[in-house]
């Protein structure tokens, strides 16, 4: 179990380093249903794992150019002042109402990147800077709601940049890496008062995901913007079918996931076709895209 909890926290790596999230989101479940760590092991050990890949991922992004460290910093540190708040109120909230919460959140989150900006020409200046008053304003916010749910800092923090920030995917991604690990570094400080860590296998899926962040990161380069964004959007529905699936109902999980797969489905095969209703709809026709 160890090795196969190791390969797959190269793909998680892979996964910061290319989407900028889905960290905590797939490091907890790794950790706890494979590597069979107890709930607060594994969320302790996850933090360590997703700040460490995090600020390794950041690096790559940095030195290509796609991390605007002004926002980033001071998102990251608003971020970490919502996220404590979202810490206290957490504990007057059912767990299983505030994960139902996330996934709705999700849901919202995605279709908002596979809508896209109407403006693309803001969104591709990469040296856009977003005002002090904006940044601070929209990391407490994020870090609240992500404190509260405890999970999800790169599926807010991504589209927050990109879509209220005006920041370019890979701008954003690479920004919120700095972001994710300043939130992980402080709520693993927070754990260590009271959670003991599995230190060899802590560091073991650490490398792992490292390796994985690097890969993800060279990746960054080479996939369209768009097709970033895009693909973020459906990687967030389908976890958030597996949410709906752990905490309603298994079934409800799958009808969830065979929409998805339809709704894709669609997609594809709507935008191979030069005259489609849904490019109307989802602000995504070719033209807009080649104007973008």
């Amino acid at each position: 179990m160890v090795a196969l909890t190791v390969s797959l926290a190269v793909l998680v790596g892979v996964a910061l380093g290319l989407l900028g999230g889905g960290g905590s989101i797939l490091t907890v479940p790794l950790l706890a249903y494979v590597a069979g760590m107890d709930a607060k092991e594994a969320i302790a050990t996850s933090l360590l794992v997703v700040g460490v890949t995090s600020a390794v991922g950041a690096i790559s992004h940095a030195r290509a150019g796609r991390v605007q460290w002004r926002t980033g910093i001071l998102f990251g540190l608003a971020g970490m002042v919502g996220a404590y708040g979202g810490g206290l109120l957490s504990r007057f909230i059912p767990g299983t109402v505030l994960l139902l919460a996330f996934a709705v959140m999700m849901i919202a989150t995605a279709i908002a990147m596979l809508r896209g900006r109407k403006n693309k020409a803001v969104a591709e200046d990469g040296n856009k800077v977003m005002p002090v008053g904006k940044i601070l304003l929209d990391g407490v916010i994020v870090g609240l709601v992500t404190g509260l749910v405890g999970a999800g800092g790169g599926f807010l923090v991504v589209p927050a940049l990109a879509l209220l920030g005006g920041l370019p995917m890979p701008v954003a991604v690479g920004t919120s890496l700095i972001v994710i690990a300043m939130k992980s570094f402080a709520g693993l400080g927070g754990y260590l008062s009271t959670v003991q860590i599995d230190w060899r296998l802590a560091a073991m899926v650490t490398g792992a995901a490292v390796v994985g962040s690097l890969i993800g990161g060279r990746l960054t380069s080479l996939v369209d913007p768009d097709t970033l964004r895009k693909s973020f959007g459906w990687f967030v529905l389908v976890m958030s079918s597996v949410i709906l699936a752990q905490e309603i109902h298994p079934g409800v999980g799958i009808a969830a996931a065979a929409l998805i797969m339809v709704a894709a489905g669609v997609t594809y095969v709507c935008s191979r076709r030069e005259h489609c209703p849904l490019q109307r709809l989802g602000g995504g026709s070719r033209a807009s895209v080649a104007a973008g």
